[in-house]
């Protein structure tokens, strides 16, 4: 990472790169800095935040009990199945003008939004992960004594939880891309807004801010949810 900031700075310093496009990284900072302190960027990160994180924790609560479903019952699989392709390979992008349509240009559709791109890789995460279950924990848990519902709880569900977490992670970038969107099109607050505001100023340093604050956002949620899965996984450390 430092590297790479290094990197920024001298191409935009010795004008490989025209600094009225890419301002120097150590510019950016300072732009980000002044952002925080003066409280704008407070406002818009909290924004953001205010949409992905329930529109994530709905994405969670449907996703991984309809995957165990799916998983479990090779019968409702089969019939559901059809759906569920042809509405995961539906962009969520392309579906933007419904949702605004239908639920407003308020929070309501933003969360719905990211609802919809997060449920996808946590539903597929979680079937994926029923489906790759080694068949000799299954037999060795049998051989223990459990069946049924212990059997599912003990075995299964730790067994599959490596496959939910990576879906969870994949869903919390999903659904950060598509609230950015949104926010483009039709917001007064957000991350989102603050780059498409800052673009259409030509205020460039703002622009990169606003972008590496979103980027060090996306970092920030994937390392807690690492953290998390570690803390989940600990068995696989045994």
């Amino acid at each position: 990472m430092v590297i790479l900031a290094c990197v920024w700075e001298v191409i935009s310093r010795t004008g490989v790169i025209n600094p009225l496009f890419l301002p120097p990284f150590s510019v950016v900072v300072t732009e980000v800095y002044h952002g925080f302190a003066s409280g704008y960027l407070v406002q818009h990160v909290m924004a953001s935040l205010g949409r992905a994180v329930p529109g994530l924790l709905l994405a969670l609560l449907a996703g991984v009990p309809l995957g165990l479903a799916l998983g479990t019952s090779g019968r409702l699989n089969t019939f559901i199945d059809p759906v569920v392709e042809v509405l995961r390979n539906t962009s969520a992008l392309a579906l933007l003008p419904v949702f605004t349509l239908m639920l407003g240009i308020g929070e309501t559709s933003k969360i719905a939004m990211v609802f919809y791109a997060a449920l996808w890789p946590i539903l597929l995460g979680t079937i994926n992960g029923l489906r790759g279950v080694d068949p000799l924990w299954i037999k060795a848990g049998r051989s223990m004594g459990l069946s049924g519902g212990k059997l599912f709880v003990k075995i299964v569900i730790p067994a599959s939880l490596p496959s939910i977490f990576t879906g969870i992670r994949l869903a919390a970038a999903a659904g950060l891309l598509v609230l950015v969107a949104a926010e483009m099109v039709g917001s007064r607050a957000g991350l989102g807004y603050v780059i498409n505001a800052s673009q259409l100023d030509f205020d460039l340093p703002g622009m990169y801010a606003a972008i590496l604050v979103l980027s060090v956002v996306g970092y920030a949620t994937n390392a807690a949810l690492v953290l998390v899965e570690t803390h989940f996984l600990r068995w696989k450390q045994t």
